[in-house]
């Protein structure tokens, strides 16, 4: 299901694929809609394409989008940059050692 950030409000589009979220962040969007929050589920991002905008955790420094690891619980946010942003996000339960597995690609 096709879901616009005018009938979710939030600041992305999305849609289901092959059991991943895609994501898209415009680039019209203003930065103060990225805001710091948190999600209930632990979630594996990848950027869809080469992109200059950021992601940082909390207490972190910001960092390229490439494949994150983001723990349940932990307030994250997104740096806007230059053109839109895809991503991919699999929401992932009970599996250990994955932050380990993701950074290290």
């Amino acid at each position: 299901m096709d879901q616009t950030s005018q009938v979710t409000g939030r600041p992305y589009s999305e849609i289901e694929e092959n059991g991943y979220k895609i994501r898209e962040f415009s680039q019209d969007t203003s930065s103060f809609e990225f805001v710091w929050h948190r999600d209930k589920e632990d979630r594996i991002v990848e950027a869809i394409g080469k992109t200059d905008w950021k992601f940082q955790l909390d207490n972190e420094v910001p960092k390229e989008i490439n494949r994150i690891f983001i723990p349940k619980e932990t307030y994250h946010r997104l740096i806007k940059g230059s053109g839109n942003l895809k991503v991919k996000i699999k929401e992932v339960i009970g599996i250990e050692n994955i932050r380990n597995n993701t950074e290290s690609k």
